[in-house]
């Protein structure tokens, strides 16, 4: 396995040198930034990462006003208490992209948020204070708990929200499978520690948030 320093090395020449590479690091939050976004504000994250799975990010854009409206800001208590009346008005409703199955998913996830506030405090102030060196762990527990938020959607949501995390992308697996950590996409438990040790090792070395080494491994990848 190479060092970050190395991989480092070879994003940059890729990417026009060490400025041009830094340039083009995600920014993330401070767990007390956060633990400061307000709920509905994480509700409205895990929407955007479900309805964009699968289907064209630009679309999703273009209409989130019309999502905002529909589901009247994402107040988790309100939306966990949609009923099926409620459910067949939004499936109808052209605000929004009209797929039954998402749209339930916001009733299910704005029940588990209230979950996470009755035992937190605040969901954000739960997903802020999991470490990131058990950033799969993170994973996990959202894929259990949470709906539709497996794989890199439930990675995504993190990212939208400011969380230190890696995205498994296809190029950041590639990078994964040429430093011999996996040899394919990790879905096993043993495949999943293999990746998150690796994160954790480069993280020690450079001193940089997980989002920073997933970002530089993609960007080491041949396009």
């Amino acid at each position: 396995m190479h060092s970050f320093d190395q991989i480092w090395a070879i994003a940059a020449k890729r990417k026009g040198g060490d400025a041009a590479l830094e340039a083009k690091m995600p920014e993330i939050k401070t767990a007390d930034e956060l633990a400061a976004t307000p709920d509905d504000r994480i509700l409205a994250a895990m929407t955007r990462a479900v309805f964009s799975a699968g289907f064209s990010w630009q679309v999703i854009e273009h209409k989130w006003p019309g999502f905002e409206e529909a589901f009247e800001g994402f107040n988790p208590v309100r939306c966990m208490f949609l009923d099926d009346d409620d459910l067949g008005r939004l499936v109808s409703d052209t605000r929004i992209v009209r797929n039954g199955v998402k749209i339930r998913s916001v009733r299910e996830n704005a029940a588990f948020l209230c979950a996470l506030a009755d035992e937190h405090g605040s969901a954000a102030r739960a997903i802020a204070d999991w470490p990131s060196s058990d950033f799969m762990g993170l994973l996990d527990m959202i894929k259990k708990r949470a709906s539709r938020l497996g794989g890199t959607s439930g990675q995504y949501f993190l990212r939208f929200i400011g969380k230190d995390g890696f995205v498994l992308g296809r190029d950041v697996v590639a990078a994964l499978v040429r430093e011999g950590v996996v040899d394919k996409e990790p879905t096993s438990k043993a495949a999943k520690k293999a990746v998150q040790d690796a994160f954790n090792t480069w993280a020690v070395e450079s001193g940089r948030p997980l989002a920073h080494i997933s970002r530089v491994l993609a960007m080491s990848i041949d396009a």
